[in-house]
């Protein structure tokens, strides 16, 4: 069934418990997506036509309750030879469970308990709906301690064959009322009775009848009275223990009337006036079908006892009887009598040896059954004449299950034939249920203190851990799986803890724009941390560029959701000059080719490489610098390879305008230079600079410009050959 999808609609996801009729699962509503409980029919029951119908009308009609004590039924159905009913899905105990860790339970606790279910039978007794299965397998107590009684309908659809058939249904005769008991139609008041028995076992943690077999059970429902709470579990207010009497009577009249008039009285009960009320007493009307001793009828006196004497009438008459008396018999009568003597002599010897026969039992010697089976010691027990009493199965360390480990009577010891003795027999050891430690119940420490109060060894817990969307140190996965049941003593136990989001490489921010730095944040599982823009001027970052990222180094290891903040380039300072300065350049030889290599340095950095230009006359070449108050500029030209004139541009001189500019010293080139000008001028020295320096009349050889050049560098800057 795991993993099957019944009715189309209820993913099956494990078995959560089952009893003789059916099967529960834990599945998924897919449609409303939530948890339901899935009680199946047991396979052998669904050629039970009768069996059916009586289940699924009985189960239409515990849909119809609605109770907060009730667990809710949401759907019946049949997918093929599958019969199936829907129900509201508890996380928690049955109140068996918790009868078993921790009985006798708490007076005030178990009041309650019992207070809820009495009134969740109210509810179904005012609709004509009789549980006749209440028990604590069937009370189901929710994480927030609530209470919710479960499989309405389904005791009734209980026939009398399965009666035998199902070890559910057997186990219920502890609980059975003695109108049950009998076979006779059964009413709210055996709902009472039970109930009555729920509360007696968890004030005192046990039964108030039990038994080697089912019928032994029941008939001690019918002829015996139990041992009174009180004497079990002193610690039972007398107000308690009354209503135990009074749900328990044998005879339904002397019952509560009602569940509602029983939950007034558990409701009342714990009130400090009624804690020492009277104890209540009934008369105890003997069962007509019960033995009965009558007692013999004795001769009356012929004198009464004030010793008045005989009437003359008595007297005359008793004369007449002496005087028959004193005649003397005849021969015949004489021979009758004395036949009728001895025939009564034999008889009473005949009788006396038959009584004698009957009372007088032969002794015999208790047998060793100890470490047998109990089919085993049951023979040998017949085999001298001796039956087994109660059998009581009690798990004992060492001790396989069904072995007997404890006998009444020791052996030897000389009993009458046909006695019996009670055996003490193991039974397979209850293991727990494992608890649910995932879904963000436990941190990893919390699911072993949880794990080593149900007795598991620290050292058999294994810890697996693993990256997941979970916190860091929660249980995200368990094995054995919540509610399988696990033994604390030998299974190993392993927990997956989250070790948190896997951790992500830090992109590269620095040199990308805001806009696709936060993009690329984005992109990665990061966050902009608050206020994670800042901005910041710089020399050599143009505005809008990414200059830093903080704390995280491209490259780095940083977990998922981690914040980021980047330093956005602002520009330049506001104290920053942007300056062009005009730089002078002549060719080697007018006219002809010379290859100019121009370096610069400014705020924005050191040696920063301008270009190169090929020219063939003398011209200005423009260069871009920026100047700080401790950062002037300078250019450096090279020509042809070689170092040729070096300019300082002072920032003081910049944000004077007193920045000295070196003039460039020109001649008129020659028809013939004019004509095969390798650049294509036109014959005009000053191409491309013509708005600077108006070209000088007449020719200019190179050492002229040469030296003026120099003589300019020497007005107005440093010359370094």
């Amino acid at each position: 069934m795991i993993g099957h999808e019944l009715g189309g609609r209820y993913q099956i996801i494990e078995r959560i418990g089952g009893g003789g009729m059916a099967l529960v699962y834990r599945a998924q509503d897919i449609l409303l997506n939530r948890n339901v409980a899935i009680k199946v029919l047991r396979q052998q029951f669904v050629n039970d036509e009768e069996f059916i119908r009586r289940f699924r009308r009985e189960a239409q009609s515990a849909a119809s309750l609605s109770h907060p004590n009730i667990v809710s039924v949401y759907d019946v159905g049949q997918e093929g030879d599958v019969h199936y009913i829907v129900m509201e899905y508890i996380e928690g105990r049955n109140l068996n469970e918790i009868i078993k860790e921790r009985a006798p339970l708490q007076v005030d606790e178990a009041v309650r308990i019992a207070s809820q279910i009495a009134d969740a039978l109210d509810h179904a007794h005012t609709n004509h709906i009789i549980h006749r299965d209440i028990k604590p397998h069937n009370i189901l107590i929710g994480r927030n301690g609530w209470v919710k009684v479960t499989d309405f309908g389904i005791a009734r659809a209980v026939s009398s064959t399965t009666i035998t058939q199902t070890g559910s249904v057997i186990g219920s005769v502890h609980y059975f009322s003695p109108e049950h008991a009998k076979g006779v139609t059964t009413g709210e008041k055996s709902d009472l009775y039970s109930l009555g028995i729920v509360l007696y076992q968890m004030l005192t943690g046990r039964l108030p009848f039990l038994g080697e077999s089912p019928i032994s059970v029941a008939l001690k429902h019918l002829q015996e009275h139990f041992d009174e709470p009180r004497s079990v579990n002193p610690m039972i207010p007398q107000s308690v223990e009354n209503i135990i009497l009074k749900s328990m009577r044998k005879n339904p009249g002397e019952r509560y009337e009602s569940a509602k008039e029983m939950l007034r009285d558990l409701e009342t009960s714990l009130l400090p006036e009624r804690r020492t009320e009277n104890k209540l007493t009934f008369v105890e009307d003997e069962d007509e079908d019960s033995t009965r001793v009558v007692p013999a009828i004795k001769p009356q006196n012929r004198q009464n006892s004030g010793g008045s004497k005989l009437s003359r009438d008595d007297q005359g008459s008793d004369e007449r009887q002496k005087q028959k008396s004193n005649k003397k018999p005849t021969g015949n009568k004489t021979k009758l009598w004395v036949g009728i003597t001895l025939i009564v002599i034999v008889a009473m010897l005949g009788i006396a040896w038959y009584v004698n026969k009957l009372v007088t039992v032969e002794e015999v010697k208790v047998p060793n059954v100890l470490n047998m089976s109990i089919e085993q010691a049951t023979e040998e027990l017949s085999k001298v004449g001796i039956v087994v009493g109660n059998v009581a199965q009690v798990y004992k360390e060492g001790v396989d299950e069904g072995i007997v480990y404890e006998q009444s009577k020791s052996e030897g010891t000389a009993v009458k034939e046909g006695s019996s003795i009670d055996l003490t027999v193991s039974t397979a050891k209850e293991l727990p249920q494992m608890p649910m430690l995932m879904g963000g119940t436990y941190t990893y420490e919390e699911a072993v203190a949880q794990l080593e109060q149900l007795g598991v060894s620290k050292d058999r817990i294994r810890k697996d851990e693993e990256n997941s969307d979970k916190d860091t140190g929660e249980v995200i996965g368990q094995t054995p799986d919540a509610n399988a049941t696990f033994n604390p003593d030998t299974d190993q136990i392993i927990l997956k803890v989250s070790k948190g989001p896997a951790n992500i490489k830090m992109p590269k921010l620095e040199g990308l724009t805001q806009a696709a730095a936060v993009k690329a944040i984005e992109d990665a599982g990061l966050k902009l941390a608050k206020d994670g823009i800042k901005q910041k001027s710089s020399y050599d970052k143009p505005s809008g560029e990414v200059m830093e990222q903080w704390p995280y180094a491209p490259g780095g290891d940083v977990a998922p959701g981690s914040e980021v903040t980047i330093f956005v380039s602002s520009g330049y300072p506001s104290e920053a000059i942007e300056y062009t300065f005009e730089v002078p350049v002549v060719p080697s030889t007018d006219g002809q080719k010379s290859k100019i290599h121009i370096i610069y340095g400014d705020a924005r950095g050191e040696n920063q490489d301008w270009g190169t230009r090929t020219i063939t006359k003398p011209q200005y070449i423009s260069v871009d610098l920026v100047l700080a108050p401790n950062k002037d500029g300078y250019v450096y030209v090279n020509r042809d390879g070689a170092l040729t004139d070096t300019y300082k541009v002072s920032y003081i001189d910049a944000k004077q305008g007193t920045v000295p500019q070196p003039s460039l010293p020109v001649t008129n080139p020659t028809p013939d230079e004019s004509n095969n000008d390798p650049n294509g001028n036109n014959g005009d020295n000053n191409s491309g600079n013509n708005d600077q320096n108006p070209p000088d009349t007449g020719m200019v050889n190179k050492s002229k410009i040469t030296g003026r050049l120099a003589k300019a560098d020497m007005k107005g800057s440093k010359h370094h050959n």
